[in-house]
């Protein structure tokens, strides 16, 4: 069904990160509107982030406050671009002043995957020899799967999806495996890749993973009315539970915090996680209750957390990163 909507002659022109997964789901998003949009056009707009140049450093140890937006936020601003397509678990959950979260789109499979080499293949996370090597950047990764596997050795990677693919693959081999986004590779149809899909119980995913956030000046009633061709309201609900939570805890995606969240009608269920990096200590809990109350349960399970010891693991996390 074609919507409707003012067509003047100026191009909408669409902010985004120059790796082939940000631009696969620029791409998604262009099309999607142009489907809905005939008489519109649409341009991509390509721009390099903090986090595509810094290859070689940790992401905890630059800070994640807008690692891969704050380029594509200047140019929204400063009137270069119309908005801009995130990976929604990358976009913060404080956003500039004159900017504003326009739409959430449908979200893919969340989940974690256990990505392998070729001659480990027989093997799963539970059954890989002591000491195997697997790749993550994620802080949240790494302290659930030292958790659950003490006996695995865990290192940093770096790169897009292709660089740390490659590194995988490499003839002289660093890792036994690496842990990347279930929709992620999905996205780039890599999903013959996927060993092993980690289950929730093992691994609750990031904030917003799998769903795309599209960021927009705020107020800005054209853009707004076009993305409304996009928005997805379970994944809306979902977004504003886990991103609440995450704001009230203070953290950012380079922090152990995970989430998972559940839409039945009417209820949402929200999981959300809080781990040391050692992996020792994990505090877990589960709120329910109506989708519209959704980011009031975000912070009432936040402030559950806290009560169990969450903002001590946290406040050692920030102690240790910033050293």
């Amino acid at each position: 069904m074609t919507a409707t909507i003012s067509s003047p002659s100026r191009p909408i022109r669409i902010a985004t990160r120059k790796s082939q997964l940000a631009l696969v789901q620029t791409h998604w998003v262009r099309d999607r509107l142009k489907e809905a949009f005939p008489d519109r056009s649409f341009e991509v707009q390509e721009m390099s982030t903090q986090g595509d140049k810094i290859l070689d450093v940790a992401l905890s140890k630059i800070g994640d406050k807008g690692l891969f937006t704050k380029e594509l936020e200047v140019g929204m601003l400063e009137g270069r671009a119309d908005f801009a397509v995130h990976s929604l678990k990358d976009l913060p959950t404080r956003l500039p002043e004159g900017l504003m979260l326009g739409c959430v789109t449908e979200r893919e499979n969340p989940a974690d995957a256990l990505v392998i080499r070729e001659e480990n293949k027989d093997k799963t996370l539970e059954t890989l020899p002591e000491g195997a090597i697997i790749g993550t950047s994620s802080l949240r990764r790494l302290a659930q799967l030292r958790h659950y596997f003490p006996h695995l050795t865990f290192k940093d990677i770096r790169g897009n999806l292709n660089t740390r693919l490659a590194k995988l693959d490499a003839e002289e081999k660093e890792y036994d495996g690496i842990i990347l986004a279930v929709a992620g590779m999905e996205r780039l149809g890599w999903r013959d890749r996927i060993h092993q899909v980690i289950p929730a119980e093992i691994s609750l995913h990031a904030v917003g993973q799998g769903a795309l956030g599209i960021e927009c000046r705020d107020g800005d009633e054209e853009i707004l009315n076009l993305l409304q061709a996009l928005s997805h309201q379970d994944t809306t609900y979902r977004a504003l539970a886990e991103r609440s939570f995450l704001r009230e805890l203070e953290g950012g995606c380079q922090v152990p915090i995970g989430v998972n969240t559940v839409v039945e009608g009417d209820n949402l269920t929200l999981t959300g996680m809080v781990a040391a990096l050692d992996g020792k200590r994990l505090i877990k809990d589960t709120v329910s209750g109506n989708v519209n109350d959704a980011e009031k349960m975000g912070i009432d399970l936040a402030n559950l957390l806290k009560g169990k010891g969450a903002k001590e693991i946290l406040d050692e996390i920030f102690a240790e990163i910033q050293r």
